[in-house]
């Protein structure tokens, strides 16, 4: 019997300034420590983070901000950026940070410009906002890496048809925007977008921890619970809080991985065995995931049907 390929993908969300200049150096050393890939995906304009605060207003989120301890994770002074202090510019001042990533041998992607406002705006935005966000950040990527990105991540998994249609003429590798179980081609209300996903298939950190008896000592078991069968996996993990205060929970968990027989991969490797022709045609939606607020982008049920070329 043929022996199932056990790949887990670890994509790596960088936030925030203090994410790119403390979790991103932390992280590639207990990657190169454990001898596991990964993909860093960048936010490459200005740390807004304190402009989140106007979730507050939606449902879930202060339930969630009082299970994970958002102050100790990013810190007083991240929370006043954009508010009461300038936000840090994080392309210009960590481009040493980011060029150093991708020179270690990490695959790197574009997470988005300015977090907050791409979270919070892109779900109703129009082709012209979204472009003028995109156009930054992919200006901003290839100054720092002297190369057109190949993948992308999108902040908050919160997206659009617009950017979707800019993922398929860019001519990316893939892109990792929804929640859901395997790769597929997304389809958006009958039109089919020939870049690839590679959903994140495992709940994060802080969806989990606070939730059933799940505190940072045994939220590692619950997650290799989830491994046990073999399969191909995606787990996002954030710069800001494996990078740091939960490292040592990152690091049970890398060794939980190896100890199941998985390879730990950057996407690109999961991406460079999919064949297009054969690979699902699943529909990409809103919906809710357990213990995150509001709604992002979800992998809908699979296609049977001809559909239309994105323009």
């Amino acid at each position: 019997m043929a022996r199932v390929k056990k790949q887990l993908g670890l994509k790596i969300d960088v936030d925030t300034y203090r994410g790119t200049l403390a979790g991103v150096p932390n992280l590639v050393d207990i990657l190169r420590r454990h001898g596991a890939g990964a993909t860093f995906l960048f936010s490459l304009g200005p740390d807004h983070t304190g402009q989140a605060i106007k979730r507050a207003f939606r449902p879930g989120f202060m339930k969630k901000v009082s299970r994970t301890s958002v102050v100790s994770h990013y810190g007083l002074l991240t929370l006043m950026y954009g508010t009461v202090l300038p936000g840090p510019n994080i392309g210009r001042r960590c481009a040493d940070i980011l060029r150093g990533t991708r020179d270690a041998g990490y695959e790197v992607g574009i997470h988005c410009w300015d977090h907050v406002k791409w979270q919070d705006g892109v779900e109703k935005a129009d082709a012209a906002w979204t472009a003028a966000e995109l156009d930054k950040a992919v200006e901003r990527f290839e100054k720092v890496f002297g190369e057109a990105p190949r993948c992308f991540g999108a902040a908050g998994w919160q997206m659009n048809i617009h950017a979707l249609r800019r993922q398929q003429r860019m001519g990316l590798a893939w892109a990792s925007d929804t929640r859901g179980t395997h790769p597929f081609v997304p389809v958006w209300n009958g039109e089919i977008v020939r870049c690839p996903q590679l959903p994140t298939t495992l709940p994060t950190l802080d969806e989990l921890i606070g939730i059933d008896g799940l505190t940072e000592d045994n939220v590692h078991e619950h997650l290799l619970g989830l491994t046990a069968t073999p399969a191909t996996h995606v787990f996002t993990l954030h710069a800001e809080l494996e990078g740091r205060k939960l490292a040592p929970v990152f690091e049970r968990l890398l060794t939980g991985w190896r100890e199941q027989g998985y390879e730990l991969v950057p996407l690109k490797d999961i991406a460079a065995g999919l064949d297009m022709a054969v690979l699902p045609r699943c529909e990409m939606l809103r919906g809710e995931v357990p213990g995150r607020s509001g709604t992002l982008m979800v992998q809908g049920d699979e296609f049977l049907a001809d559909y239309k070329e994105a323009a």
